[in-house]
C-alpha cells in the first residue's frame, strides 16, 4: 500500500470503529431502558401506581442523563419524540390512566427500538 493512502484509510479506519462503538453503545442504552419501561408497565398492571411511576420517574431520570450524547450522535426529532412519550407516560401513571399508561409505554419502547435501529451500523442505514 502507499504511503500515501495511509491517512485516508486510518480515517475511514476511526470512523468505522466509532460507528460500531456508537451502535453497541446505543442499543445497550435503549435495551435498559425499555428493560426499566416493561417494569413499570408490570407494576402498573399489578395497580402498583407508585412504584410504576416511581420507575417510570428513575428510566426518565437515566435517559436525561444521556440526552447531550443522544442529541449528538441521533436525530434530533427521534430523541424529542421520546422524551415527549416519556413526559405523556408520567403524565398517564400520575392520572392513573391504565390504558394510556400501557399504549404510551409501548409506543416509547417502539420508539426506543427505532433509536437503537437507526444508530445500528449496517447496509442500510449506510446506503
Amino acid at each position: 500500500m502507499k504511503k500515501d493512502m495511509l491517512p485516508p484509510v486510518g480515517v475511514l479506519a476511526v470512523i468505522l470503529a466509532f460507528a460500531l462503538w456508537n451502535s453497541a453503545v446505543i442499543t445497550g442504552h435503549t435495551q435498559r431502558w425499555r428493560d426499566q419501561l416493561q417494569q413499570a408497565e408490570a407494576l402498573a398492571l399489578d395497580e402498583n401506581w407508585q412504584a410504576a411511576g416511581d420507575a417510570l420517574a428513575k428510566s426518565y431520570e437515566d435517559w436525561s442523563e444521556r440526552q447531550v450524547f443522544l442529541h449528538i450522535v441521533s436525530e434530533h426529532e427521534a430523541v424529542d419524540d421520546a422524551e415527549a412519550m416519556y413526559r405523556r407516560a408520567m403524565a398517564f401513571a400520575a392520572e392513573q390512566e391504565s390504558s394510556e399508561f400501557r399504549a404510551e409505554l409501548a409506543d416509547l419502547q417502539d420508539q426506543l427500538r427505532l433509536l437503537a435501529e437507526m444508530e445500528r451500523f449496517s447496509l442500510k442505514n449506510v446506503l
